[in-house]
């Protein structure tokens, strides 16, 4: 069966892109789905998180965004059960320069996915991906594959700012990449509910996006941050705390989502 491919993007960097990829991975695992967390920012901290170290990378996402290494290759297993992922590398950031003569480089991951689902590859669910924070190649690319994005926006002052260059490139993917790419949904992130900003900025999203907006947000929590370090998602570092209880939440809300959709 063909997996459900959400990319998790947003060009701006510190809005918790990554620990949303680990956790929401690790909340859907939870419930019984297999689960892939792909790793397409160079800089790794998805893989890190979730306990995969540089040294044990031998095959990564540029690898299979080159199409020398197929998406089962690369692969690796987790601690967690139904969770994989598939690691990334320094070597993408050049992936820009790279493919810039090939002419379908915007394709390259999506042919991967299907030459993955056609050679009876590895079996997945959902594959959730880590998306670098800036609209180059390898973001284009996750797009491209995806039926489609989540979109995390903090709780600060400019947020919806940024957020139309984002739209502009949706836009632009799926009038000439990915016509069925579709915004899955905008999740709050880093709320804080003593500061009148944090509701502010919620109520305005809430206006400008509606329904896509998700009802759970993700709170500010120490947990969330320090789970990283341990090379574990908070879900496992704290399974108690604030925040790994919104991420069930979350995970929750996005199967629903995914529900009514095939109904």
């Amino acid at each position: 069966m063909k997996p459900r491919i959400i990319a998790i993007a947003n060009q701006k960097g510190g809005v918790g892109k990554t620990t949303t990829a680990i956790n929401l991975g690790t909340a859907l695992a939870a419930i019984g789905q297999k689960v892939l967390v792909l790793d397409m920012d160079a800089q790794g901290n998805a893989s890190t998180g979730l306990g995969v170290d540089t040294s044990s990378r031998k095959v990564t996402s540029y690898e299979v965004m080159m199409g020398e290494a197929t998406i089962k290759e690369a692969i690796t297993k987790t601690k967690i059960p139904n969770l994989m992922v598939l690691p990334s590398s320094v070597d993408l950031a050049g992936a820009e320069i790279e493919l810039a003569s090939v002419s379908n480089r915007a394709f390259r991951l999506k042919e991967a996915f299907v030459r993955n689902e056609q050679s009876g590859g590895v079996d997945i669910d959902y594959v959730i991906i880590d998306c670098p924070p800036s609209l180059n190649v390898v973001t284009i690319n996750a797009l491209t594959a995806a039926d489609s994005i989540l979109v995390p926006l903090q709780c600060e002052f400019f947020a919806l700012e940024g957020l139309s260059q984002l739209m502009r490139t949706v836009n632009l993917v799926k009038g000439s990449l990915n016509p069925d790419l579709e915004i899955q949904g905008v999740v709050l992130t880093m709320y804080d509910n003593r500061n009148k900003l944090s509701e502010q900025v919620a109520a305005d999203v809430r206006g400008h996006f509606g329904d896509k907006v998700y009802t759970t947000m993700i709170p500010r929590n120490v947990r969330v941050s320090e789970a990283p370090s341990h090379g574990k998602p908070v879900l496992i570092y704290d399974y108690n705390c604030q925040g790994s209880r919104a991420y069930i939440r979350l995970a929750g809300e996005l199967i629903q989502r995914e529900r009514l959709k095939v109904a």
